[in-house]
């Protein structure tokens, strides 16, 4: 199907594999060599587009081919297999190849019934999805143990409709510039301790690796997180909300799309002490003071052609509170999810809210969340440009 559709493909099958279908036969379809060990040709000679060939090195087989791909399916994918990507494990060719590759990886998944009820398998699978895997499948059917329900391959198909979705997903913000805003602020009371928030900055880093796999040039300015920054974009390092102002106003100017993630502490002590507060025996008081506002002050300079995105916090009218926030700070959407849903932890179930709608979405993991905006974020964009013709 994918050699009628104009695509260059190369098969890459785990030993087990080989044990069902020859791997001549996939050479013969796919007009390339196939790719079954890690210790293959150190010179592979594949039937490749110029662009292709140009990522690879041409040194180490299932390298080049993991930095060639610009999609890798696999099809089908065992709950063996699953669980061995879930954990960076890379005995074989195709396992090697997951793991090296920068390209967007499509899972699907294919087992009998009891393993794909399996907790650990429904576990593995949300992992994967968090990382921003595409997962298709399975559908339910006659299975080749004589149970009947889920686990059979998706439909060819549906597998081709998914790839072509992810590809155009890829490259949907090609030649913009993303600012994303991520993790907590932290307030010094003393040269020991601060005034904070549980935010762990997951959120954000999943929306900058979001812009970043969808080909945007990405600056990512975080405060303190519970997770690395990822590779590819640009970090600026922030620590109080005074900070963080000063590196958004810095940065927003050249942004088309500003997406203020961060939880920024609303107040700070009005004074910190020089020297670390010593327990007494009578109350502590302290005087706070409101700090500056980002994403409002960013907003206020806003240029013709930006896309604003906030998100909000609330433990009542939720909804209310979100548009009011989006009619006070001039932004586009807010993101609103309540505390026990939005910090800390890898799923989230949010509410996209607009000035004239709101549409609530299913629990999903962060990452999934971070393309939701994204794919809204475009048709604002999109109607935007069509507003003005």
């Amino acid at each position: 199907m994918l050699k009628t559709r104009g695509a260059s493909v190369i098969v890459v099958m785990t030993p087990a594999a080989a044990e069902f279908v020859t791997p001549l036969t996939f050479q013969v379809l796919s007009g390339n060599p196939v790719v079954h060990n890690l210790w293959g040709d150190q010179q592979p000679r594949f039937e490749l587009p110029d662009q292709a060939r140009r990522r690879a090195g041409g040194k180490v087989e299932h390298v080049d081919v993991a930095e060639m791909a610009d999609a890798l399916v696999i099809a089908p994918a065992t709950a063996d297999l699953i669980a061995r990507l879930v954990h960076g494990e890379a005995p074989d060719a195709l396992t090697a190849v997951t793991l090296a590759t920068p390209a967007p990886v499509i899972v699907c998944p294919a087992m009998d019934l009891e393993m794909w009820r399996q907790s650990v398998t429904q576990e593995n699978l949300a992992k994967l999805k968090a990382r921003g895997v595409t997962l298709v499948g399975p559908e339910s059917g006659p299975l080749a143990s004589g149970l009947e329900g889920p686990g059979r391959l998706a439909a060819i198909e549906a597998i081709g409709e998914a790839l072509e979705q992810v590809l155009e997903r890829r490259q949907s913000l090609a030649g913009l510039r993303v600012l994303v805003t991520a993790g907590r602020t932290e307030e010094p009371l003393d040269p020991v301790r601060v005034l904070t928030n549980r935010s762990s900055g997951r959120m954000g880093v999943a929306l900058a690796e979001a812009a970043r796999d969808r080909g945007a040039e990405v600056t990512l300015v975080a405060g303190a997180m519970n997770v690395p920054a990822p590779a590819g974009v640009t970090v600026t390092p922030v620590s109080t909300a005074t900070e963080m102002k000063e590196a958004v106003l810095k940065a927003a100017p050249r942004a088309q799309v500003l997406i203020a993630a961060a939880a920024v502490a609303d107040y700070r002590p009005a004074r910190a002490a020089r020297e670390k507060i010593k327990r007494g025996s009578a109350p502590l008081t302290l005087t706070l003071e409101p700090n500056p506002d980002v994403i409002a002050a960013a907003s206020a300079k806003r240029k013709a052609g930006q896309t604003f995105v906030g998100f909000a916090l609330e433990t009542s009218r939720g909804v209310a509170n979100a548009r009011a926030k989006l009619a006070r700070k001039g932004l586009d959407l807010v993101v609103l999810n309540a505390p026990e849903q939005g910090l800390g932890g890898d799923t989230n179930v949010a509410t996209l809210v607009e000035a004239r709608a709101a549409k609530k979405l299913p629990r999903m993991s962060k990452r999934e969340l971070a393309e939701a905006i994204f794919d809204r974020v475009l048709e604002l964009r999109r109607g935007r440009r069509r507003g003005r013709r």
